[in-house]
């Protein structure tokens, strides 16, 4: 049975930092690649940014390249996302998951396996 434990995330001001960490059973991540997806109110679930289990190489969605980061810890089998000069429109629930395909400039349209997910909200 695949758990995530997801923690992190709340409210910031326009231009702030938050992170958000996943600690994930199931499926070791040197296994399965990992990513978070985020959901606006309104909007379509989008992929923010994957870490592939082959070889750690990593994928940005273009409203994210340049602010945020993803990385991860294999001992932990845990999974963060560094997110730096946030914006309003970054505001939205952040979901850890395991994903199929992360490479290539490429990530999976939507997960395998996802968490319940953690808030983000950007306002001043």
């Amino acid at each position: 049975q695949v758990q995530f434990v997801e923690s992190g995330g709340g409210l910031v001001e326009p231009g702030g930092s938050l992170s958000v960490s996943c600690a994930v059973s199931g499926f070791s991540l040197d296994y399965y690649s990992a990513g978070w997806f985020r959901q606006a109110p309104g909007k379509e679930r989008e992929g923010v940014s994957c870490i592939s289990a082959k070889d750690g190489s990593t994928y940005y969605a273009d409203p994210v390249k340049g602010r945020f980061t993803i990385s991860r810890d294999i001992a932990k089998n845990m999974v963060f996302l560094q997110m730096n000069s946030l914006k309003p429109e970054d505001t939205a629930v952040y979901t850890c998951a395991l994903l199929w395909w992360c490479g290539w400039g490429h990530m999976s349209d939507s997960p395998d396996y996802s968490g319940q997910g953690t808030q983000v909200t950007v306002s001043s």
